[in-house]
């Protein structure tokens, strides 16, 4: 039976809600910018013809990809701190899938560093499959395990989770999988038309044409389902219904935007839905944080999961101080990496696999437009 957050809520401390609100927009960020990273290692095999190309795709992200995962280890350390109990009964209910996830995160990143040690195709398919793997794992369980939170999942007295891995695979998750591995997808290809040129462009654009449809489908129909667990509990949530209904327009939009070659628009418009999504959940959720299906006496709400007030005072201040100096680096970081990759027109054929090497990674030598 699935539930959702009643109408009604008791008095919360503003810090409580500010930290909840704060855990929302790390996750938002998360998955922004690491959906598109997600998006290209997905991609990977099907957008490129040899290894320059895929240089090329992975050269996108070069800059960045590592910067993005910090929004990760922002938002489990803001979980950890500000709502220990969250945190808690979280990792021990969901221990396998977010060992899965971290497992995945960790080959794909000694992937990145690692595939350009040697110049042996095998090396580097080795490397490359990594890739692949380590983008489409986090992308599908990472959707599983938020609509499992929202869903509701057997927690009994004392914060413990009654269930097993199991649980955790019904349908409702299963869809929520989906969608953010076709969401975060579609957000790689846009991402990529973006930043690439000639005839790697044109492949990045027509995967996207081809993926917006499935993505605009599965958002509508998770989206959908969780109205309708909502309605079913006699509750819509706190949800504004102009923030589920813009997600989805914006992804439906994406083929038009590309066929009129908008491609910033059509980021945008991805953005839009990842970031719409995640809001419809977190708006779904509170005041909960995690959802009990066996009662509602065991529901985790900010207020009975959260922290000692010092301590959410604490944080606060440390948030208000870093938070800005982290946006104005990491805003800066892709300004100065803002150009497209490009391909270049031809290169020289090096008896040496060192020269080879050599030459491939100047496809990060770029002029902006």
């Amino acid at each position: 039976m699935y539930t959702v957050i009643a109408s009604a809520s008791p008095s919360y401390t503003g810090l409580e809600i500010f930290w909840f609100l704060v855990i929302a927009v790390l996750w938002s960020m998360y998955f922004l910018l690491e959906g598109f990273d997600f998006g290209i290692g997905m991609l990977l095999p099907f957008l490129s013809k040899d290894d320059l190309d895929r240089r090329v795709l992975i050269n996108t992200i070069g800059p960045v990809w590592d910067g993005n995962e910090v929004w990760l280890l922002t938002a489990g350390g803001a979980t950890f701190a500000a709502f220990p109990n969250w945190y808690a009964t979280l990792f021990s209910g969901f221990y396998l899938p977010l060992f899965l996830i971290l497992a995945a995160l960790i080959f794909r990143g000694v992937a990145f560093e690692f595939r350009a040690k040697r110049a042996f195709p095998a090396w580097r398919s080795a490397w490359d499959k990594a890739i692949f793997w380590g983008s489409v794992i986090p992308s599908l369980l990472w959707g599983v395990a938020f609509a499992n939170i929202l869903r509701g999942v057997p927690i009994g007295p004392n914060e413990s989770y009654l269930g097993s891995f199991f649980n955790l695979l019904n349908p409702y998750a299963l869809l929520g999988g989906v969608t953010t591995l076709l969401l975060f997808a579609l957000h790689g290809a846009v991402f990529a038309s973006l930043k690439t040129t000639d005839a790697m462009q044109e492949r990045a654009r027509k995967a996207a044409k081809g993926l917006a449809p499935a993505a605009a489908a599965a958002l509508l129909g998770f989206l959908t389902w969780t109205y309708l667990n909502a309605h079913h509990a006699h509750n819509t949530g706190i949800v504004p219904p102009l923030v589920p209904v813009l997600a989805i327009a914006a992804v439906a939009l994406v083929g038009w935007l590309l066929r009129e070659k908008l491609e910033g628009w059509a980021f945008l418009a991805t953005a839009m839905g990842v970031v719409g999504l995640v809001a419809t959940i977190f708006l779904n959720l509170y005041p909960r944080v995690m959802v009990s299906s066996i009662s509602k006496t065991y529901d985790l709400t900010i207020g009975n999961a959260s922290s000692a007030p010092y301590t959410l005072k604490v944080m606060t201040i440390v948030a208000l101080i870093f938070t800005p100096l982290v946006l104005v680096y990491q805003g800066w970081s892709y300004w100065v990496f803002r150009a497209r990759v490009k391909r270049p027109p031809q290169i020289h054929r090096a008896s040496d696999p060192s020269e080879t090497e050599q030459s491939s990674l100047t496809v990060s030598a770029v002029e902006p437009d």
